[in-house]
């Protein structure tokens, strides 16, 4: 009988090991909503970029991007936000870069619609806290050099909004009045309910 017993227990330990190990890596949904434009849904691939996911989803939830500004939209290229200075927070500490350039492998794509990690410079380890949409397509200037971490699955007509609020001509148009610049009402994680 105990032979039994032990042998229920270690498989039922095994299911829910596999269970919670792949629910880690299972696609994150995320809501942010943008005052007088409307909400844009991405999804998170933290088997992708799991330190980039998993930052943005801390700082998510801890309300850190509620009330910030959009603070660079530049057309066709991509809109930026989660800047700490702007919005009088303090600056968060930086993470891994995750892509090629960095050593590590991650094969999204910044296409449009694509949600990545700002940086500085030539400094791969520099990103904290501010994010870029790709409101064009950006492959040829940012893959292997940019951690892209998830995508917009709806709400695209809401980035194409911002994007037209560029002035000036082709990807050199910017938005440079800050009071013009579109603000992050919240940034909301979706949690599955059935687990």
């Amino acid at each position: 009988m105990r032979k039994i017993v032990c042998v229920l227990l270690i498989c039922v330990m095994s299911v829910l090991a596999f269970g919670c190990s792949k629910k880690s890596t299972d696609p994150i949904k995320v809501e942010m909503t943008i005052r007088e434009y409307g909400v844009i849904t991405f999804e998170l691939y933290p088997d992708k970029a799991p330190i980039t996911v998993d930052n943005f989803v801390k700082l998510a939830e801890s309300g850190f991007y509620d009330g910030m500004k959009i603070h660079r939209v530049q057309r066709n290229f991509v809109i930026q936000g989660g800047n700490p200075q702007l919005a009088g927070k303090e600056q968060i500490p930086t993470i891994k870069g995750e892509f090629a350039a960095n050593g590590v492998t991650n094969d999204l794509e910044h296409m449009k619609g694509a949600l990545s990690m700002a940086r500085q410079g030539d400094n791969y380890d520099s990103a904290s806290s501010q994010f870029f949409i790709c409101s064009g397509d950006c492959r040829s200037s940012l893959d292997g050099k940019y951690a892209c971490f998830g995508y917009v699955v709806s709400g695209m007509d809401v980035v194409d909004m911002i994007n037209s609020k560029a002035a000036g001509s082709g990807q050199m148009g910017i938005i440079e009045n800050m009071a013009d610049m579109p603000i992050i009402d919240s940034v909301k994680v979706i949690r599955n309910q059935e687990g």
